[in-house]
Order: structure tokens, then C-alpha cells, then sequence
């Protein structure tokens, strides 16, 4: 006879969930034990913008002899004077007496003179203010083809783009090539404006005494069949296309492409519109033949 063993179906399921407790169990054991032996994370940082580029500023305009300057604490009038900075650099503070202002802002000044009222005991919490009322100190002498030539003191910016700026850019007849000539060893550096302004070169610093020089721009000239015969000022990598352009173009008689250029001593020779011009390059528009 046949015997079957029947199987407990809750005695079963009890095996399999025990089983499965265990397993996990194990899981638990092995990913703590992992957690122990691996070395510890470095603690998540904060992810840092990247800053943007500071752009490069004056310190401000350095105080020198002959300086105008206003000197106001705010409430106390016995202290307020307007005076000049002496030539050893100098100024004398009522109730205070000299204070040296040369090599300093009128931001440093203002801190010093602030330190003296409350080292002496004199106030306890100044507010003080400075004000340049005349700048005869720190200046640059800008010279040559420039809406406004003259001294430029250098209170808002000691750059050679503000400068020209502020002395009206170069005008149409000046020079692309200036010069800045230090007044410290004289020394004389060549700059472009036209990279200056694209931002292709570094600015310049200037400093207390240098000279900006615009030159006047070399010429080429233009003969023949032309709508404006004359002189040109040189652009750099300008061609006899775009003088010619510049000049209103070739004239009713003239050809377009029939252009002869002297150069120098030379005798004149056969050019396309894209040949390069020198200074002093003579470039004749030829007459069409009917």
C-alpha cells in the first residue's frame, strides 16, 4: 500500500520566511562589515560658483603737494578746514596739528585723522570726510590728435583707455601707433588703440608725470580717376580697395580694376585692390579706355 506523507502548508511557509529572514539578516552583516572596512567619505562640500573675474581698478587718486582738499568732521565745525597740501606733504588739522596727506587717499587721510581725534581724546566715535577740491598732484599730460589735449589727473582711473576717453579718443587724422612715454626713466612704449579697445592687448598703467602722444597718421595718397583725390590717413592692413572705398569710390572716367602704385623711389607698378599699403604710397585710379 501506497502511503503519502502530507506536508504541513503553515509549517512550510514558516521555514521560508525564516529562511528569508536569515538571508537578509546576512545582507545586513555584510554591508556593515563593508561600511567598517571601507575608509570614510569626505564629507560633502557646498559646490563653490566660480568668481567672476575682478576687474582691475585704480586705487585711487594718491594725494600730492599743491592738492586742494575740504577736511570735514561731521557736527564738529572746530575741526573742518580747507586747505592745500604743503610741498613736504603736509596739511595742519585745527586742534590736531600736521598730519602727512602725501602717498595717501583721501580714504587713508580720513582714517588717520579719525585715529588722531580719538588718540588725543578729542572725539570719541568722528565721522570724517575728505573731499580733493583741486587736483594739482597726480596728472598725465595727454599730447597730439585727441579731442582735448591737455593734463588729465588721474582721479577716476590711471588706465590708458580711460585717459584717452577722458581726453576725447583720437581723432580721425591721428594715429592708430601712439606712444606713452614714462616719466620715471623714460621710457617709451608703443600701443595700439585699435587692440586697446577690442580688449586684444593688457591696458596700460600710467603714473603721476607720464606722457600719452597721438601722432598725426601717415598718409597715402590718391591721383587719377578718383571721386576725392587726396591724402588718406594709414589704417593698418589697409589696401588700395579700401582707400579707394574711403575716397567715394572710382570716378565716372575711372576703372575699377586698373590701379598703378609708387612707392618711394620706385617707378610705378600694376596693382590689384588688394594689395597692402605703405605710408607714403602714391595710388593712381587709371582712365578706362572707350
Amino acid at each position: 500500500m501506497t502511503m503519502r506523507i502530507l506536508r504541513n502548508p503553515i509549517a512550510s511557509s514558516m521555514r521560508q520566511f525564516i529562511g528569508l529572514l536569515a538571508a537578509l539578516a546576512g545582507l545586513g552583516l555584510a554591508a556593515q562589515a563593508l561600511a567598517q572596512a571601507a575608509p570614510p567619505a569626505a564629507p560633502a562640500q557646498p559646490q563653490a560658483q566660480s568668481p567672476a573675474q575682478p576687474q582691475a581698478q585704480s586705487p585711487g587718486y594718491v594725494l600730492g603737494p599743491n592738492d586742494g582738499l575740504s577736511v570735514i568732521v561731521y557736527g564738529q565745525t572746530e575741526f573742518n578746514v580747507t586747505t592745500r597740501v604743503k610741498p613736504d606733504g603736509s596739511i595742519v588739522v585745527p586742534l590736531i596739528g600736521k598730519v602727512q596727506a602725501q602717498g595717501k587717499t583721501v580714504l587713508t587721510l580720513a582714517d588717520e585723522i579719525t585715529r588722531r581725534l580719538v588718540e588725543g581724546n578729542l572725539l570719541r566715535d568722528p565721522i570724517v570726510n575728505i573731499e580733493v577740491t583741486e587736483f594739482a598732484s597726480s596728472y598725465v599730460r595727454v599730447a597730439g590728435k585727441v579731442g582735448t589735449p591737455g593734463l588729465v589727473p588721474l582721479d577716476r582711473s590711471n588706465r590708458l583707455l580711460d585717459i584717452l576717453l577722458r581726453s576725447g579718443w583720437v581723432q580721425d587724422v591721428g594715429s592708430e601707433m601712439i606712444f606713452v612715454r614714462r616719466a620715471t626713466g623714460g621710457q617709451e612704449v608703443q600701443v595700439s588703440t585699435k587692440d586697446l579697445a577690442r580688449g586684444t592687448i593688457a591696458d596700460v598703467v600710467l603714473q603721476p608725470g607720464d606722457t600719452v602722444f597721438v601722432p598725426p597718421s601717415e598718409l597715402v595718397f590718391l591721383t587719377g580717376a578718383v571721386a576725392a583725390p587726396g591724402s588718406y590717413p594709414l589704417k593698418r592692413d589697409m589696401t588700395v580697395s579700401e582707400v579707394v572705398a574711403i575716397a567715394g569710390g572710382v570716378g565716372p572716367t575711372g576703372s575699377a580694376g586698373k590701379f598703378g602704385l609708387k612707392r618711394g623711389d620706385a617707378k610705378e607698378i600694376d596693382v590689384t585692390g588688394s594689395e597692402k599699403l605703405q605710408a607714403g604710397d602714391v595710388v593712381r585710379i587709371r582712365e578706362r579706355l572707350f
